[in-house]
Formats: C-alpha cells, structure tokens, sequence
C-alpha cells in the first residue's frame, strides 16, 4: 500500500524500555512503505536508547521536555508531513493511508486521531470519549491524540513553543489560528490506543482534576 506524501515519525522518549521496543516493532510496516522513523530520547537512564537499535532510522539525544524533543526531531526529518506520537500510544492500522487521504479529502493541513484508553473499564471509555468531544468542539488536540501537521506549516509557525508542559495545546491553537480561514483540522478514520497507566496509577478522578488545574493555570 502506498501514499502520494511521506511522513516522518517523531517520538519523544524518556525511560520508556517497557514499551519501547512493541512500539517500534508495530512501526516497522511504516518504515517499509518508505515512511520515516525518528525517535528522540530526552535523558533515558533505563535501556530505552539501546532497544532502537535498528528499528529507527534516527535516534537522537537531547535535553529532556517534549517540545524540545520534538522540534530537534523535526529538524531533520524529510517527510511531507510530520506526526508526533507517544511512546505508549499504537496508531490504527494503515495510519498512513488515513491521514493523507483525510488531508485531501477534508482540504486540510494538519489534524489528529480520535482516542481510545487502553483500559476497557466504562470510566475510561466515557474519558476517551470526552476527550474526542472537546478535541472535535474545540479544534485543540492532546498529544496521545497523535497530532500530524505538514512540515512546512509546522516550519512556518516555529515548531513547537518553548514549553514544559501544555506545548500540545499551544500548538494546536497555533494550528488552529494559522489555519482558520481554511478547512477545519482533518478527522482521519481509525482510533489511537493510548495507554491508561497514568489515570490507573494516580487516580482516574485525581488524573483528570490535575488535567483541568494545568489546564486552567495555562489559560492564566
């Protein structure tokens, strides 16, 4: 299966070894269809950097904070279009087919995944759900939504913020505001699975009052 664009893969990691390497195997379907691979490790002091060995086609090192880390990744990527994705979030099958028939057919130039936590639990369905809801209302996207945007867009506006926190929802405003006169973001078919070990280790009411209080101290 082919695609008219080719996208590079950013991923941020920080000791992610226990999930690592099953990510990077499930990625290699897209390395074959000419897609690239970049992965840039912010710091790991587990075996994260050594289980990329040859299922990347860049690891790179830097200073640990996801904007930093993924704007260096971008720097050097070649694709037509870049996606940002979690080291704990698996993409639909085909994602690449997805996202760039939703891009031509929606007339857009940057967009994201709908979400679905790992856990099949009836809270954390109704919490997958609700974050699809306000990502669809509002046009703001998180990153475990798998954010893709064509590079030379994400080249206009700078890349990522200079942020330690929040630097997917700038961006996604950034995005929305660039691109405001044109189509809204593409909704490509398909469903990301990001893990819910966050909302099962803290809390899942605890995980999402502190997604709201970032939030709020973000909007301030």
């Amino acid at each position: 299966m082919s695609t008219s664009k080719s996208i590079s893969i950013v991923m941020p990691v920080r000791n992610e070894a226990g999930c690592i390497e099953a990510q990077l195997q499930r990625l290699q379907a897209y390395r074959r269809r000419g897609h690239e691979l970049i992965v840039v490790d912010g710091g790991s002091t587990d075996d994260t950097v050594q289980l990329t060995a040859g299922l990347v086609d860049r690891c790179a090192s830097g200073e640990s904070g996801r904007s930093r880390q993924m704007n260096q990744g971008a720097a050097g990527a070649r694709g037509d279009v870049l996606l940002f994705l979690h080291a704990d979030t698996e993409l639909p099958e085909h994602a690449d087919q997805l996202i760039i028939e939703a891009l031509a057919a929606q007339g857009s130039r940057w967009g994201w995944f709908d979400v679905r936590l790992s856990n099949p639990g009836l809270p954390y369905r109704m919490v997958g759900g609700m974050m699809n809801l306000r990502s669809r209302l509002t046009s703001v996207c998180t990153g475990d939504q798998a954010l893709f945007v064509e590079r030379a867009l994400f080249e206009e506006l700078g890349g990522f913020p200079a942020l330690e926190l929040m630097e997917d929802i700038a961006m996604s405003k950034a995005l929305r505001r660039a691109t405001k006169a044109e189509a809204k973001p593409a909704q490509p078919d398909g469903v990301a699975v990001t893990s819910s070990r966050r909302w099962e280790q803290n809390g899942l009411l605890a995980t999402i009052l502190l997604m709201w209080k970032l939030r709020l101290l973000y909007f301030f």
